[in-house]
């Protein structure tokens, strides 16, 4: 080989490298972040102790967080796409450290309010570009490159319950305060990555200006998409109405039921995310091999089976049925964001914070109707009912095929 192939062999490696640690690094930051988020639900608990909360109020706090969050994303976005902030992460997650902070010194329930709002603004701000930065980092592969990104909110989700149980249970909700040393940490690093966007920015609008010269970033028309878009919405429905069953209430059922204590339910809630986070790192792969289509019909639809057995097995049975529909639902999220970033190229900002903020929007939205059906209906109700859910995956099979691994950022 000559001395200048091997040189170019060269640059392409540390290319890769560079994006992959890039990566790890957003990852790692996503992994924070949805660590701290989580520990919202995780202190539910111990919150309607102190509180004295109905099931109803439990719900409105989880509708407060994820509203804040969802009704900015798609904005947050859509500015971004126009005017890119590379520095703009570490903003966000400063609102989500003063969020934190408020909630562990919040003297009442308004208070609480107001802090989660906060987290979810921090929320809003961060997913969006974070998903930017990781489609910038791909280099061809998108599909892999959200799972890794999503996929440290996964585990940070799952990492939640457990760090709950071992810290802010035993020492009181004041410990809260400590974590903010975690959205520290994570600004820190995102203002180094903010610095690496910013440089990478110029050779981005390059090439949106190749692909808008040769006229393949072109839209699609409004008739191309709304109906591909209203059955994600479905099925985003269908995805996080469910898991919003388990994220807020997973624990009273179980307690209810089985009379398990929380730090049990918090472990088991920990399996189940467990599940979710390896279900999001395979979802993006698979779909990049056998396409986005496949792998969001199979994992929703095929989930059907396990959430309709849930409410009907003991103890033991349990924690596997929840294991396997967590990994199975977790891994439609990354194929439908970048199915849908494939829909409408050259919208990576507005299409991310469209589909993180309808995540967060239906989870809250279902947090707070299933709250108020548990206080009318019974835990055990809701369960049954919500075991419907999947099938609402029947209607993935009318999604149209679109072209894979476009490279319009």
């Amino acid at each position: 080989m000559s001395r200048q192939g091997k040189k170019d062999d060269s640059a392409v490696a540390n290319k890769e490298r560079i994006g992959l640690r890039v990566l790890v690094v957003i990852s790692f930051c996503h992994f924070l972040n949805d660590m701290l988020q989580s520990l919202i639900p995780a202190i539910y608990p111990q919150l309607k102790e102190n509180f004295d909360l109905s099931f109803t109020q439990i719900g409105l706090i989880t509708l407060t967080y994820q509203l804040s969050a969802s009704l900015l994303q798609p904005m947050v976005g859509l500015y971004t796409d126009l005017r890119p902030k590379p520095y703009s992460l570490t903003f966000g997650m400063g609102c989500s450290l003063l969020g934190l902070i408020l909630l562990a010194t919040a003297p009442g329930y308004g208070l609480l309010l107001v802090a989660v709002g906060l987290v979810g603004t921090g929320s809003a701000i961060f997913h969006p570009e974070s998903s930017r930065v990781a489609r910038m980092a791909a280099a061809g592969q998108y599909g892999l490159a959200q799972s890794i990104f999503q996929v440290g909110g996964n585990a940070g989700t799952a990492m939640g319950p457990l760090l709950a149980a071992l810290i802010i249970i035993p020492h009181g909700r004041h410990s809260l305060a400590w974590f903010s040393l975690c959205a520290l940490l994570a600004m820190l690093i995102l203002f180094r990555v903010g610095g690496w966007y910013r440089k990478k920015r110029p050779a981005v609008e390059h090439i949106r200006r190749q692909w808008s010269a040769t006229g393949m970033d072109t839209h699609p028309g409004a008739g191309t998409v709304v109906w591909p878009l209203l059955i994600l919405l479905v099925l985003i429905f269908s995805k996080f109405f469910y898991l919003a069953s388990l994220n807020s209430y997973y624990i009273f059922y179980l307690m209810h039921t089985f009379q398990v204590s929380v730090q049990s339910g918090q472990i088991r809630l920990f399996v189940f995310l467990f599940g979710a986070a390896l279900g999001t790192l395979l979802g993006g792969p698979v779909g990049d091999r056998i396409g986005r289509r496949r792998v969001i019909w199979w994992s929703i639809l095929g989930v059907a089976p396990f959430t309709l057995m849930l409410p009907h097995v003991s103890l033991f049975w349990t924690g596997p049925l929840t294991f396997f529909i967590g990994l199975m639902l977790a891994s439609a999220f990354p194929a439908i964001v970048v199915y849908a970033q494939e829909l409408i190229p050259g919208r990576v900002g507005t299409v991310s914070g469209l589909f993180f903020g309808l995540a967060f929007g239906m989870a809250g939205i279902g947090a707070a109707l299933l709250g108020r059906l548990a206080d009318l209906q019974g835990i055990v109700y809701v369960y049954h009912l919500c075991s419907f859910l999947p099938l609402l995956g029947l209607s993935a099979i009318l999604l149209p095929d679109v072209g894979r691994n476009r490279d319009t950022r």
